[in-house]
């Protein structure tokens, strides 16, 4: 795609620019097809020099101008600034209120309506507690057998219960 835009060509902390026509994939500073104009920020006011005949010619031939040059072109007098597209965000979802025609029905059929969504809610509770996995009771294991022939004790879930420490055990 062929775009309008801006070329920096100015010294360190004094920018000027030229608007050329170049590809949408070439660098800023890099290759171009043909300079349009010329753009100083500095001067009190800007200086803008388009050459009318060549830009127009460009946006006839479907090249798209920049933000900047398209204002850059309205300030000239050559184009029109195109009016920007509403940037769409994400918004979240309100409930939507009731209307007119919607509040006019009668109390029997609101009435209908509502009966579904408390029978709904009343049930997400109990379906809740039947997803929800019971707590395991101490689990009874048989003992196992260790290397000196005693048992172990199977460990238990009450609380208060604490494991004895290596130093208690007797010697082996």
């Amino acid at each position: 795609m062929v775009k309008i835009r801006l070329r920096r060509v100015g010294a360190k902390k004094k920018p000027s620019y030229r608007l050329v026509v170049a590809d949408s994939r070439a660098p800023r500073d890099g290759a171009f097809i043909d300079v349009i104009g010329h753009y100083n920020p500095l001067t009190e006011p800007a200086t803008i020099d388009i050459d009318g005949e060549k830009a127009l010619s460009w946006l006839n031939q479907g090249a798209q101008p920049t933000d900047i040059v398209s204002k850059l072109l309205s300030k000239a007098g050559i184009a029109q600034e195109p009016k920007p597209a509403k940037p769409v965000k994400a918004r979240a979802v309100k409930k939507a209120k009731p209307t007119k025609a919607a509040a006019k029905k009668p109390k029997a059929v609101a009435a209908k309506k509502a009966k579904p969504a408390k029978a709904a809610a009343a049930k997400k509770p109990k379906a809740a507690a039947k997803k929800a996995k019971p707590a395991k009771a101490a689990v009874t294991k048989k003992p196992k057998p260790t290397k000196a022939g005693t048992t172990k004790k199977p460990k238990s879930a009450k609380a208060g219960v604490t494991k004895k420490s290596k130093s208690t055990k007797e010697p082996t």
